[in-house]
């Protein structure tokens, strides 16, 4: 019934755009076998491995042993099954690193006794008090109906899909439109169908005079921000100040005018912002580049604390980059960098994230070697460090972003498997960013911006792609006069590259990278 083992037999037709051939079958969806693939129990146990590995217990050789010997068994139970042999029962014990707590750990025991791959996997889940949700979204197999004959089969394959075009009766995310996974499937279409019939001129037209109207409407409050920017700096001799959060410039605003005050009722600390960049963000302490951050959010006491004592916080600043080439060359010398849009940490909270990966890096180098297919030296290669929620993998330009929780087990295999593509991004990423820059101060002296930006995910490449549409023709400004109507409309606006159309609250225009003319 199942000619491919552990695949969805309707996700297998979709995927092979064989929605005609799948109408027109006899075998109907509900009566597909649906079994975990290989892949999609290495996605669901990721978070048990990443709390019980051997690799997190260097310096606990009774609670590593034991954990290795049990996944040892585990990983041997897991392949019988996926090969639909018998498997004996066991019972496994495990110790589980307590994040509240360092140094202490959690016994759990796991009952091996189900013959179904995917009711093991959520046995181990639920032993372990992790969550079980990726494994419930995925639908299991459904009972055969009573009659599956064709006319069934056919009224069956013209039913409504749901999320990734699978069909969710009785499993719990019915397509009634109460289940927030078909709500975001369905959004996701409409947004889709939108960009794909909206023309960019056309959209500008609609939208270029709400967006005019927000901007003026925020005009005073930018005026306002600028003059008390320039307060600041010159009452407090600050390089700049800046502003790095997600909220508006209203939010910003209120920032600054509570900063003065401070400033006025204890200018005795201020002595200590001399001579440097005060940011406010979402932190409060020094980033890598020496900047005083300020959390937008806190309290005004909070801030002054962190004033008070920056000198002690310089200190940790200046132990970055010995602790960087430690990473570095426990590592095969690969290059450690910051990605552009990375969020910004405390260099308190960075120094950690270093060492924690570091120590996990020199145990496995302590146990055997990097894979043979590795070059001699990785210093042509990048590594971002980011905090231990950030994610792992490879970045548009070629970096590799990992976090710091990683184990090093895990980053060996996935450097292994990314090494030919992240120098190809590399080197792609050095020929464009030169073109980028240039392009970008063209658009916005050409085209009169107030502001150019991109998001994170807006590669060199597609920024290019964007900037040469917008411009006119080289040599004849006004001999189009398409775009010569696009610039007209979005002069002294902001604009901000993205995937998608948005007018946002201080009047900043967002348009796809790809916009259709």
């Amino acid at each position: 019934m199942c000619p491919l083992e552990g695949i969805c037999l309707s996700r297998w037709f979709l995927t092979k755009n064989c929605d005609g051939l799948l109408r027109h079958s006899k075998v109907s969806l509900a009566i597909a076998c649906r079994y975990l693939s290989h892949g999609e129990v290495s996605t669901a146990l990721r978070p048990f491995y990443f709390s019980v590995h051997p690799d997190l217990f260097g310096q606990h050789p009774n609670e590593r042993a034991v954990n290795e010997n049990s996944l040892k068994q585990l990983n041997a139970y897991i392949e019988l099954l996926q090969m639909k042999r018998p498997a004996s029962p066991a019972y496994l014990n495990f110790y589980l690193r307590r994040q509240e707590k360092p140094g202490s750990f959690q016994k759990v025991r796991v009952t091996l006794a189900e013959r179904d791959l995917r009711k093991t996997v959520l046995e181990i889940l639920r032993s372990c008090g992790l969550p079980t949700s990726y494994v419930d979204a995925i639908p299991s197999p459904l009972p055969p109906p009573p009659q599956a004959s064709r006319a069934w089969g056919e009224a069956q394959a013209t039913r409504p899909r749901g999320w990734e075009g699978i069909d969710l009766t009785g499993t719990g995310f019915e397509d009634d439109g109460t289940s927030p996974f078909v709500r975001v499937r369905h959004m996701e279409r409409k947004i889709q169908k939108s960009k794909e019939t909206e023309r960019l001129l056309s959209w500008l037209n609609k939208h270029a005079g709400d967006a005019r109207k927000k901007a003026e409407a925020l005009a005073p409050v930018r005026e306002e921000v600028s003059r008390l920017q320039e307060n600041l700096k010159s009452s407090l001799q600050l390089l700049d100040v800046r502003w790095d959060c997600g909220w508006n410039i209203s939010h910003f605003r209120g920032c600054l005018q509570s900063f003065a005050a401070l400033a006025r009722q204890h200018s005795d600390a201020m002595d200590a912002l001399k001579g440097r960049i005060l940011v406010f963000g979402s932190e409060t302490g020094v980033t890598l580049d020496g900047h005083v951050m300020l959390n937008s959010s806190e309290v005004r006491n909070n801030w002054l604390d962190l004033i008070r004592n920056v000198r002690k916080r310089d200190a940790v600043l200046a132990r970055i980059p010995a602790v960087e080439r430690a990473v570095s060359t426990v590592l095969m010398d690969i290059k450690i960098v910051h990605r552009k849009f990375q969020p910004k940490v405390t260099a308190e909270g960075y120094e950690r994230h270093l060492r924690r990966l570091a120590t996990s890096l020199g145990d496995y180098r302590g146990r055997g070697r990097y894979p043979k297919e590795w070059p001699p030296s990785l210093k042509q290669f990048q590594l971002v460090v980011e905090t231990e929620s950030g994610p792992l993998m490879l970045s548009p330009t070629g970096q590799f972003i990992v976090p710091a929780s990683i184990p090093a087990f895990l980053l060996v295999s996935f450097i292994s498997d990314n090494l030919v593509k992240a120098m190809e991004l590399l080197h792609e990423y050095q020929c464009n960013k030169h073109l980028e820059r240039g392009l970008h101060a063209q658009c916005v002296k050409q085209l009169g911006l107030a502001s150019l930006e991109k998001d994170d995910n807006i590669t060199p490449a597609l920024m290019i792609s964007c900037c040469e549409r917008l411009l006119p023709s080289e040599g004849m400004p006004n001999s189009d006069p398409y775009r010569s109507a696009i610039a007209s409309l979005i002069s002294g606006l902001g604009v901000r590259v993205t995937h998608y159309y948005s007018i946002l609250s201080h009047g900043e225009v967002c348009i796809p990278w790809d916009w259709k003319p």
